[in-house]
């Protein structure tokens, strides 16, 4: 991996849905801070209760699992520096928590739903690769909404029928999918484009 690829980009909190593809999850969506790039990542219901909280600056009755975390990151003086997107590996990403504490750094592991919900309650930066923004990165451009695009949408929803798109196709869909918030679909849409971009080169 080359020095940019591992770069560190900076990244904000763009959105949270509810998942129309999978019950019971959400998309958290991250935006790079200096550029036009989502990261849409599928997290758990109570990840992003803990993350829609943080958001809406809302206080719960009762303290949150990351709450409790926050608590004892204060109460043992241990700083979180920043939260690392670190890889994309099967649609799972991975992250890394670093902390400072006595003078040393200390790395660990962990969900990236989790290390989101406590940046945003201590205040961290949180931080991905270029390479995990090339592999799982969308750049989502406004278009004119048509009745023709929502009958491309249509077409190419069944995976099966995505060899009959053309790209343009399959770009117009990719754009719909994403006004619509079906993020899953869009990852998909992306991923076929992506495809057929490496067996051309």
């Amino acid at each position: 991996m080359t020095e940019k690829e591992n770069s560190h980009i900076l990244m904000t909190i763009w959105g949270l849905s509810y998942s129309r593809m999978k019950s019971g999850a959400y998309i958290l969506i991250l935006a790079e801070a200096a550029g036009d790039r989502r990261l849409p990542i599928i997290i758990g219901s109570g990840e992003a209760q803990a993350i829609s909280f943080s958001l809406e600056k809302k206080t719960p009755p009762r303290p949150l699992t990351h709450d409790l975390m926050a608590s004892m990151c204060q109460a043992f003086g241990m700083e979180l520096k920043e939260v690392f997107i670190s890889d994309c590996v099967e649609d799972v990403f991975y992250a890394e928590l670093y902390f400072y504490h006595k003078g040393e750094y200390i790395t660990l592991g962990a969900r990236t739903s989790d290390a989101v919900a406590l940046a945003l309650r201590v205040g961290a930066p949180i931080y991905t690769t270029e390479n995990v923004l090339r592999k799982r990165g969308m750049v989502f451009e406004e278009t004119e909404q048509g009745s023709g695009q929502r009958m491309i949408v249509k077409k190419i929803r069944d995976e099966e029928t995505w060899e009959d798109a053309t790209d343009d196709e399959l770009q117009e869909a990719l754009q719909k999918a994403v006004e619509q918030e079906e993020y899953e679909q869009a990852s998909m849409i992306r991923d076929e484009l992506k495809k057929r971009k490496e067996a051309k080169s």
